[in-house]
């Protein structure tokens, strides 16, 4: 499946909730679903009855699309999870969670998902001192992320950084926004990952 390149908006009126995809405008009145809280296209607001496979395909798709990824890299992912020790929806999240495009966006040294991933690539973060161009990379608990030093005057993060401010950032994770850098404190708790998620439903989707 190929990214997508269209109005992301309408992925969050698709799955019914917020996926705070698009920055700021999720946290304004202008936030699509603020303002339509019903699916896209002609036939949205028609009452719809949904089979346990598209429940659970829903499912999937939603945690597909708050981190960004494609079809082939959450399903290798999922493979991942399943050869771990314990639950394997749990081991899955916590896989996700420690992608550097994610834990760059809940440091709040992006604005989003989206954005975290192409400001990685273009080489604006560094890990433990060593600039990492891979959004992919798993941050390891201690590892420091950073902003590489003449980046941190960029517009983006700068606004990036004052809009986090009001967000906040997870429990597991310090950040010492004064030195521009973060690391995992520990690794998430379930109870920690506040996303209306059900982990067991995706299992359920690829165990079937």
């Amino acid at each position: 499946m190929a990214r997508n390149l269209g109005p992301v908006c309408r992925l969050c009126r698709r799955e019914g909730l917020k996926l705070f995809l698009k920055g700021e405008r999720c946290y304004s009145d202008k936030c699509a679903i603020e303002r339509r809280n019903y699916p896209p296209g002609a036939h949205g607001q028609a009452r719809t009855r949904f089979s346990e496979f598209a429940i659970r395909l829903r499912e999937k798709q939603k945690v597909k699309r708050i981190y960004g990824l494609q079809e082939k890299q959450f399903e290798s992912y999922f493979i991942e999870a399943n050869r771990l020790p314990g639950n394997t929806g749990e081991s899955l999240l916590l896989l996700l969670e420690r992608r550097l495009d994610n834990v760059v966006y809940r440091l709040g040294f992006a604005s989003s998902i989206a954005q975290s991933r192409q400001l990685v690539r273009h080489g604006h973060y560094l890990v433990n001192g060593k600039k990492v161009t891979v959004p992919s990379y798993l941050v390891s608990v201690g590892e420091v992320v950073s902003i590489a030093e003449g980046s941190r005057q960029k517009k983006v993060i700068v606004e990036a950084i004052e809009m986090a401010q009001r967000r906040g950032v997870p429990p597991w994770i310090t950040l010492e926004r004064e030195q521009f850098r973060g690391s995992l404190r520990s690794l998430p708790a379930r109870a920690d990952l506040t996303m209306p998620i059900s982990e067991k439903l995706i299992v359920e989707h690829y165990s079937r």
